[in-house]
């Protein structure tokens, strides 16, 4: 046997199923944003762990101007020793 439904009845269905439609797609759109959040966070930790990385190796960089002089001076007192070995011979 049909239940007939009244207008008032048919329109509180309609509203449940668009409802259920509505709540569905806003769960699909905040689980797309959810995994989009994830994979921008495991980005950004790569990324501050090369940080890191580059920080380490390169935190000893401003003193590379005194090894130069270091080693020009090096040279130099070299050749100054050699200079004087060769006089002395």
């Amino acid at each position: 046997m049909l239940l007939a439904m009244s207008s008032n009845q048919t329109a509180w269905w309609i509203t449940l199923a668009v409802g259920l439609v509505v709540a569905l797609i806003v769960w699909a759109l905040l689980h797309q944003l959810h995994r989009t959040v994830k994979e921008v966070d495991a980005g950004v930790s790569d990324l501050w762990r090369s940080g890191q990385g580059v920080a380490q190796n390169t935190q000893t960089s401003h003193l590379l101007a005194g090894t130069v002089a270091g080693g020009t001076a090096l040279v130099q007192e070299l050749e100054h020793h050699r200079q004087a070995g060769r006089a002395a011979s």
